[in-house]
């Protein structure tokens, strides 16, 4: 950093060198207005802001980053999958239906928009799928981390008769993306409460 700043979750420093200030901001960084929406919604976020000259490591238990650069556009990202993000993105929240019910993550998700660089925890490599008119996606709930661009989703349920027979893949529910853009998912799957039936 040259004498900018970072919005981070917060504790996520592992070293720095330089000159750094760290700052705790309420509501996921949003405000008074932001720690009340978060209240609200359950989608919880504690950032902290970081400014200075020099370089500063972030970290959090071993997952992989993943850099996403936005030019003006909005990402939908699980707010425990967001470690940092440029100090202009705006952060906010949006409802998402039922898809977050089945993550156990409320009915919320977390935003990010504007022009910068937002960095994306996944436990392993980050893959990203396009989303195309021609080509739908289906995305298992527990491996979703985030998504951009003109998609719409949908929750759909893979209960069939023969789930209750013992004769199912084990996954009770999906997220089905339409439209045009990108969903961004980790090689591993965290518990659910739809969990496998």
């Amino acid at each position: 950093m040259t004498g900018d700043a970072v919005k981070a979750k917060n504790g996520s420093m592992v070293a720095y060198d330089g000159q750094m200030a760290f700052k705790k901001l309420s509501g996921g960084g949003e405000g008074l207005r932001g720690m009340v929406t978060r209240r609200i919604t359950g989608e919880q976020m504690t950032v902290m802001e970081v400014k200075g000259h020099g370089t500063c490591w972030f970290a959090d238990r071993a997952s992989e980053i993943n850099l996403v650069d936005l030019r003006g556009d909005r990402l939908f990202v699980e707010s425990s999958n967001l470690l940092a993000t440029d100090a202009g993105l705006r952060t906010g929240t949006s409802f998402t239906g039922l898809r977050g019910a089945s993550q156990g993550n409320g009915l919320f998700t977390t935003t990010v928009e504007g022009h910068g660089q937002a960095a994306l925890l996944s436990d392993g490599p980050a893959v990203v799928l396009r989303v195309s008119a021609q080509y739908p996606l289906t995305v298992d709930p527990g491996a979703y981390i985030a998504h951009q661009g003109n998609v719409r989703q949908s929750f759909q349920s893979g209960v069939t008769f023969r789930t209750f027979m013992g004769e199912g893949g084990g996954e009770a529910f999906q997220i089905r993306f339409e439209g045009d853009g990108l969903v961004y998912v980790q090689p591993s799957e965290r518990n659910t409460i739809a969990g496998d039936v």
